[in-house]
């Protein structure tokens, strides 16, 4: 939720009138950035009810039956999958959050002056989006079997938030009056 508000924070920013803009390509990129972070308020806000639906799925699974090897093997099969989709589903927050905070650099360089601390609201947002999603992610990866699963997406993980806090870092060095 709170990447999805951010998200249309930036949005709303990067469509606003301008006296900032300077010729037609940074018109371009600033619309660019306002469509991509439109869609990535969009997908996020889907992303939500895709990670509520994989949560019901893994309460399910350990609903199943475990009575019999056969019953215990299926359940535990069912566990595993339940657990990396309720993984995935956080990991592409992180994404799309990441995806936004790129996008946000255009849009602090420039948007309208007057709406900085608009932009920095939604970096702000962005980034507890990611963060709390990371820890939905490093949750469900202690109960993950899939050692290989497991390490690609820690990796990924790290990835995408080391590049979240770079990109934050440099959106917010070019608000105007605005200190990191």
């Amino acid at each position: 939720m709170s990447g999805a508000v951010g998200a249309s924070l930036i949005a709303m920013v990067a469509g606003l009138p301008n006296p900032r803009v300077q010729g037609p390509e940074q018109e371009r990129q600033l619309e660019a950035a306002r469509r991509r972070s439109v869609g990535s308020s969009e997908h996020l806000a889907e992303l939500m009810n895709r990670d509520s639906e994989a949560y019901e799925h893994v309460v399910a699974a350990f609903r199943l039956p475990k009575g019999s090897d056969d019953e215990k093997s299926v359940r535990m099969s069912r566990i595993q999958q339940a657990l990396q989709s309720a993984t995935d589903a956080p990991l592409a927050v992180m994404r799309a959050c990441l995806d936004t905070i790129q996008a946000a650099a255009d849009v602090a360089a420039f948007g309208n002056a007057n709406a900085w601390s608009d932009v920095r609201v939604g970096l702000e947002l962005l980034m507890a989006g990611l963060r709390g999603a990371r820890l939905n992610v490093a949750i469900n990866l202690t109960s993950i079997k899939d050692h290989a699963y497991v390490e690609l997406v820690t990796k990924e993980t790290e990835r995408v938030e080391a590049e979240a806090e770079n990109a934050s870092k440099t959106a917010l060095a070019l608000l105007p009056g605005s200190a990191p």
